[in-house]
């Protein structure tokens, strides 16, 4: 185990990464003061600069992946897959601007939670429609959804605009004379 120990601080001292004493180690690993995602947050200290080369790429790869499935929209699996894998890459580049541990904290939160739900389920019902059902009409409404829970997802971040939306569209459907 020590020779492990060893061989672990050699490969942290060749990534540039600080080596903590082994005091200090034991101290951390007792008081646990850290998170998971405080560590990961700490590992991953990029320049502005970097974030947003980082966002930029990500964005638009998603942005073009969104694009490219609607080149093979007759085939439901190539379409799924490709649709949903851009919308994860847009939406994980905004990690790059934020940060992880404060995407996932503003995912969470209590005036998004639903939203983020509704998303991230969506998602999950858009592949298994692509990938298991096979059924163009399942896999094209799986993906409406997914858009309308996109739509959904980012109006959260919006002060009053799901609010705003919502009345829109209650007058737009008012079917009362």
């Amino acid at each position: 185990m020590q020779k492990m120990n060893q061989a672990f601080e050699k490969v942290k001292m060749l990534v540039g990464m600080e080596v903590e004493d082994e005091e200090e180690g034991v101290a951390t690993v007792e008081s646990s003061s850290f998170t998971f995602m405080d560590d990961f947050n700490r590992d991953c200290t990029l320049s502005t600069k970097q974030r947003f080369y980082g966002f930029a790429i990500c964005f638009s790869t998603g942005l073009a992946c969104v694009l490219l499935s609607m080149l093979v929209f007759f085939n439901p699996v190539k379409f799924g897959i490709t649709f949903t894998f851009g919308n994860l890459l847009s939406l994980g580049s905004t990690a790059f601007l934020i940060g992880p541990k404060r995407q996932v904290s503003m995912m969470l939160d209590p005036v998004r939670i639903y939203a983020t739900a509704l998303y991230l389920a969506s998602i999950i019902i858009a592949l298994f429609c692509a990938l298991y059902v096979h059924n163009k009409l399942l896999t094209l409404l799986a993906i409406i959804l997914e858009f309308g829970a996109l739509i959904w997802y980012s109006l959260s971040y919006i002060p009053f605009a799901r609010a705003m939306v919502s009345k829109i569209m209650l007058a737009c459907f008012d079917t009362e004379f």
